[in-house]
């Protein structure tokens, strides 16, 4: 009886170790973390994942393609590993997309502050550019600086990666991808922005004589950034706009994520909740020229996995015709 008892423990304990080895194992092996580095422009960390595909495609001497997935913690906290293992974990569940797309997967691990929580940087909202924290200061400039960060270490692995990069994101990293396409278009290839807040920024300075400044809209992009719009690249980037159609999550009820009177602009002139102001935003984005693709899913409320096929099937694509 003593002997099958240590059998049993033993059987036991080997099972605790391989079967996370077994389930971890391949993704622990192909993922790297990239320290905050602000010398070369970040100060948070970030997550590389270079699927297989890749890896066999950079062989065969092709050039891959960046997934850029913004982190959305959902959690205040001043304590950078807090966010670190979301980012992981975040990692982890998109790596089997990635797999599936073939791409480098970049996931960063941007701090959303406890002290300074009126800056939604998970959103890349007005605050972030407008800080005097240098660390959560222009975060889309820390993650172009991570992206070339990782391009340089990984063409030192002989993998060379394209310019130009998907990103995807949903509800606050849905507004960060989105907001960051409309600050850097020349760098984005395809964006698949879910459920971006009840509000994906406008490509216009103003409308019905009401200046929409960011994040509703434009008006102020140069003085804020230093940079003008340049539509004629973001009319050039592919672009999936989604939502399910019972979504009522809106961020422009809270103070965290926009400015009182720059809200109260939006629901004057477009409606009080996302699926009001949706043909509206539409139309905006036509007009303008976009390149995009609306998309309104009947049945889904705010639920991310349930509508992240969408996101695939429209990358897909995009990667089979560039």
């Amino acid at each position: 009886m003593k002997k099958f008892f240590k059998y049993f423990l033993f059987s036991l304990l080997l099972l605790v170790i391989l079967v996370p080895a077994i389930f971890l194992g391949p993704f622990w092996y192909r993922v790297q973390y990239f320290e905050p580095n602000p010398s070369e422009g970040y100060h948070a960390g970030f997550f590389v994942y270079v699927s297989p595909k890749a890896k066999s495609a950079s062989e065969q001497g092709h050039t891959v393609t960046f997934l850029i997935q913004p982190n959305n913690s959902g959690t205040n906290s001043d304590d950078p590993e807090v966010h670190r293992k979301d980012a992981w974990w975040m990692s982890f569940g998109r790596h089997y997309l990635a797999d599936d797309l073939g791409v480098v997967l970049l996931i960063p691990a941007f701090v959303r502050p406890a002290q300074d929580w009126e800056i939604y940087t998970h959103a890349l909202d007005r605050d972030v550019l407008t800080t005097d924290r240098e660390d959560l200061a222009r975060l889309d400039l820390q993650l172009l600086a991570m992206i070339e960060s990782a391009r340089n270490k990984l063409e030192k692995e002989r993998i060379e990666t394209r310019e130009k990069v998907l990103i995807q994101g949903y509800s606050a990293s849905g507004m960060f991808a989105n907001r960051f396409t409309v600050l850097h278009p020349d760098k984005v290839l395809a964006v698949a922005a879910g459920s971006p807040g009840g509000w994906p920024i406008a490509p216009v300075i103003s409308y019905n004589d009401s200046v929409l400044t960011y994040p509703a809209g434009i008006a102020d992009l140069e003085e804020l950034t230093g940079e003008p719009f340049n539509k004629e690249a973001w009319n050039q980037v592919q672009q999936l706009i989604y939502m399910g159609k019972l979504d009522d999550n809106d961020s422009l009820d809270f103070t965290d994520g926009w400015e009182k009177e720059h809200a109260a602009v939006v629901d004057t002139l477009f409606g009080t909740d996302p699926l009001s102001r949706w043909d509206d935003i539409q139309m905006l984005c036509q007009q303008a020229g976009a390149n995009a693709e609306f998309l309104l899913v009947d049945g889904i409320g705010h639920d991310r996995k349930a509508l992240q096929q969408y996101s695939t099937q429209f990358f897909r694509k995009i990667l089979a015709t560039n």
